[in-house]
């Protein structure tokens, strides 16, 4: 497994990250056990997940029961900001909710700390500076070691990096986002911001919820179980014509080398800048072998230039 530092932090982490958002709802506590301990055995040390996972607080608990003293082991990485509860108190990234959010997080998943502790999304309400003051607390606490952010805009992550350095508090190491084969609009404007600011990029839905793994046919039946034939609203976004064109050209592609479809996705994630970890869920401990086995195909210059001819940038 191939080890990585989070952009221009001292963070570490493996290029193939596990991502747990399946956890404490979508598969039971023996599942995910199957799965912590097959992602151990294969050398994944980073593991995604966020309080609003499973049905809310359900994956961090269940990580808390499983991970035991196999802890230690991981860059344990979880998220606070998203919605809580329905009130909208138990949300943001405001200092008072912050300081509750992270105890919350840190008793479910029974750890003194949180190496990578990340913000799920922007908080209008909140300015930048306060959320930043109190995640510096926290670090200085020994309560979370690095922290990041997700689903920002480029310059909403410039003005978090300016205003970390210009008042001299620790800032953004990391930042979470869409981005694969089929979904490259971060290419505009987010990866070159990243680049610039020095985060490391974790891509979510590098897959496109399955699309990139080759098992869907245009006008044939999904298949059974599938999470595009279970969720409508993900298979109307992904499904679409321009989609579909994409993914038969990219099988061809990979067809032609006698690689796969899960090789390409993954392999040619890790080769773009400033990706260190792609985070991919899985239900079966033999989901994530094919997971770390689609990492290791070294794509030639000739090969990333057909692959934009074929899923234009932007």
């Amino acid at each position: 497994m191939e080890i990585r530092n989070l952009g221009q932090s001292g963070l570490r982490v493996s290029s193939i990250g596990l991502g747990c958002n399946n956890f404490g709802g979508r598969i039971d506590e023996a599942a995910t056990r199957a799965v912590i301990h097959k992602a151990l055995d294969l050398g994944i040390t980073l593991f995604d997940t966020a309080d609003v996972y499973g049905e809310r607080g359900g994956s961090e608990t269940v990580m808390g029961r499983v991970l035991g003293d196999d802890r230690k082991r991981i860059v344990l990485a979880t998220k606070f900001a998203a919605p809580m509860d329905d009130s909208g108190e138990m949300v943001g990234g405001s200092r008072h909710y912050i300081m509750a959010a992270v105890e919350h997080s840190l008793r479910r998943l029974k750890t003194d700390w949180i190496d990578l502790y990340q913000m799920h999304r922007v908080d209008p309400r909140t300015p930048i500076e306060e959320t930043l003051r109190a995640l510096d607390d926290l670090i200085r606490q020994g309560k979370v070691r690095y922290i990041g952010c997700s689903n920002f805009a480029a310059w909403q992550m410039t003005e978090a990096a300016w205003t970390a350095r210009t008042v001299g508090l620790a800032g953004f190491v990391s930042c979470q986002d869409e981005y694969s084969l089929v979904h490259r609009a971060a290419e505009a404007e987010l990866l070159p911001a990243a680049r610039k600011l020095g985060f490391g990029l974790l891509p979510y839905f590098p897959l496109a919820s399955g699309l990139l793994t080759g098992k869907y046919r245009r006008n044939t039946p999904l298949p059974a179980g599938s999470r595009l034939a279970a969720t409508q609203r993900l298979a109307d976004r992904y499904l679409t014509e321009q989609n579909w064109r994409i993914s038969e050209r990219l099988a061809d592609f990979v067809e032609s080398r006698d690689r796969t479809m899960l090789q390409l996705a993954f392999s040619w994630l890790l080769a773009q800048s400033p990706v260190a970890s792609v985070i991919a869920g899985a239900t079966r401990p033999d989901q994530l072998e094919q997971n770390v086995k689609a990492g290791d195909w070294v794509l030639s210059a000739d090969e990333m230039a057909e692959i934009d001819r074929i899923a234009e940038p932007g």
